[in-house]
């Protein structure tokens, strides 16, 4: 993690780590960092809505003092927020601008296209980074290789061991170093929230769920299948016993259209003050 740099009194920026293709990751913080909420954004590359969602998010309690009805100085003393907007760039470049963006990459990542007829949710080596924490490592690849993921994929393929892609590496590195308090990961879609993952859930987490839920009107939910395991809030809960959460937003098909930003942050935005103040 590169010097933290005052862009003004308020807000830091700072280089979390380097993609495969060595973009740099960036975060963003304000308040007291040491005792921080960290959201995170677009870890699947058609899910980047999520990162215009957390700076248009981001934009409004610099810019403004209070936030439905909540005084953000006074927040602001106290605790903090972290974002992390854009967690796979090299991915988000691939769904966006097709194999070429991938430079040297172009034509493994070609390769791995034209095998496959799924979008593109992976970074540039074709590992899912949600699938690639240390949660459930090993049921994880029992059930990829039922599904017949055996390999680099568009999605859903975990990596050839836990943390193995510079993105995630970043992101737990990030959790180390300023001792986060709880994670939210916006994904898209389904308007759903998930809170659990194993024994180290902490129990305030389901109640906590609600609240976020109640403030949104979205469902609490708990993931199955392939998406149960491998997650960047799973890997939270497991390694620091502190409340995770994943929150779908948006209903429809990625990628969402950009035309939805406004409608869903207005839904949401009660429920991102609130994930701060829990």
């Amino acid at each position: 993690m590169t010097q933290i740099k005052n862009l003004d009194k308020n807000i830091k920026l700072f280089c979390i780590g380097q993609s495969i293709l060595k973009r740099k990751i960036y975060a963003l913080g304000i308040g007291n960092l040491k005792n921080a909420v960290l959201f995170t954004g677009a870890i699947h590359a058609q899910e980047w809505l999520t990162c215009s969602i957390l700076l248009r998010f981001f934009e409004d309690i610099f810019s403004k003092k209070t936030l439905h009805g909540v005084n953000l100085s006074d927040i602001f003393e106290h605790r903090g927020l972290i974002v992390v907007p854009l967690c796979n760039p090299d991915g988000v470049e691939i769904a966006l601008g097709g194999p070429k963006t991938a430079k040297q990459l172009c034509s493994p990542i070609e390769a791995i296209i034209k095998k496959s007829d799924k979008s593109w949710q992976a970074n540039a080596r074709g590992v899912d980074l949600n699938h690639n924490f240390d949660a459930g490592w090993d049921v994880l690849k029992k059930l990829e290789r039922q599904a017949g993921i055996t390999s680099p994929s568009p999605r859903q393929y975990g990596g050839i061991c836990p943390q193995s892609e510079p993105e995630t590496k970043a992101l737990v590195s990030l959790c180390n170093a300023l001792n986060i308090k709880k994670v939210i990961a916006f994904h898209s879609q389904g308007e759903e929230i998930y809170y659990y993952y194993g024994p180290n859930t902490p129990p305030e987490s389901e109640l906590m769920a609600d609240a976020l839920a109640a403030s949104s009107g979205y469902q609490v939910r708990k993931p199955e299948g392939l998406a149960s395991h491998g997650g960047f809030k799973d890997w939270f809960i497991k390694a620091k016993s502190r409340p995770g959460f994943t929150v779908e937003v948006g209903v429809g098909q990625n990628p969402l259209p950009i035309e939805m930003l406004e409608p869903i942050y207005e839904k949401i935005k009660e429920m991102m003050i609130v994930a701060m103040l829990l």
